[in-house]
């Protein structure tokens, strides 16, 4: 019997133990400068544009003008 309290009360320590150091948060350290992300690509140079910004601001230009029903609808 005094087996099975001290083997219950280790394995309550162990679980308590355990679910503090998952509980744990990771240190992040920034260092100004040093960016660690993905490289940033600007929206005009995908291949469609080819690195022209006019290009670009065309078509978005053109993408907005189509979705405004006052252009669209003929008028009576």
């Amino acid at each position: 019997m005094r087996a099975l309290k001290r083997l219950g009360a280790a394995s309550l320590a162990l679980v308590l133990t355990l679910g503090l150091v998952a509980c744990g948060e990771k240190v992040q350290v920034y260092e100004p400068g040093k960016y660690k992300g993905s490289a940033v690509a600007q929206p005009w140079d995908s291949p469609q544009f080819k690195g022209d910004q006019a290009a670009w601001q065309g078509a978005l230009e053109a993408r907005a003008s189509n979705q405004n029903e006052f252009v669209r609808v003929p008028a009576r």
